[in-house]
């Protein structure tokens, strides 16, 4: 079972993500985006878009950052002060985002709501496996404590074993049922992005960084006083 999870999942989530999004990308172009909802319905949107962002933004940059940079990583939870800070901080991001995403499926569910006929299988399906990501996540930071300081040592190994395609499992197979369902659906979000509006995290426009400036030449002909005046 284990070689199942964190073997054959990660690889089939991953070939799926590449090759479907680069199939979507090419076959259908212009649905590469979030397909954004705000014109139904704002308020809800606001409250739930932005916890959700700004705090999965900074969570998935410390994963990403301390499994690129482990060696920096362990430097800096080296003491006992700046492992708790990060900790309680991870705990706070993750009740942030905890909070959008309960925000952002309310607005999808609730039938007297404009977006709840819009709302497609596929988005329902996304919402539950994050929600389920997020729950797992603020769980493992609370019951598997200073996972920032042994996820050096037990997800960190098995990502790099997948990347030099000599996956070992090990490392991960003695972690809690809870911490090892978090990791598996991890690569059922990435699995998904093809899939669903997720795919517009590719489609950020960085081409704006370096792009001439764009002037603007109203076409209307202002009115002068007399035409106030005649009129």
């Amino acid at each position: 079972m284990n070689a199942f999870l964190f073997v054959a999942v990660p690889y089939l989530a991953l070939v799926l993500a590449v090759l479907g999004g680069l199939y979507r990308y090419y076959a259908n172009r212009f649905s590469y985006s979030s397909i954004s909802s705000q014109v139904l319905e704002s308020r809800k949107l606001f409250w739930g878009s932005v916890p959700w962002h700004y705090g999965i933004i900074p969570i998935l940059l410390a994963h990403l950052l301390a499994g690129l940079f482990p060696g920096t990583a362990a430097r800096i939870l080296g003491s006992s002060g700046r492992l708790l800070v990060l900790e309680l901080l991870g705990m706070a991001l993750g009740l942030f985002t905890a909070f959008g995403i309960v925000v952002l499926i309310i607005r999808r569910v609730l039938r007297n709501s404009p977006v709840h006929k819009l709302t497609s299988i596929m988005d329902g399906i996304l919402l539950a496996v994050l929600a389920a990501q997020v729950v797992t996540g603020v769980g493992t930071a609370m019951f598997a404590r200073w996972g920032s300081l042994w996820y050096l040592h037990t997800a960190v190994p098995w990502f790099w074993s997948i990347v030099r395609l000599e996956p070992d499992a090990s490392a991960v197979a003695v972690l809690p049922s809870l911490v090892k369902f978090h990791m598996v659906n991890g690569f059922v979000v990435i699995l998904l992005f093809p899939f669903t509006r997720l795919v517009h995290v590719f489609t950020v426009p960085l081409d704006y960084l370096w792009r001439p400036y764009q002037v603007v030449i109203w076409n209307h002909r202002a009115r002068r006083p007399e035409d106030l005046r005649g009129s």
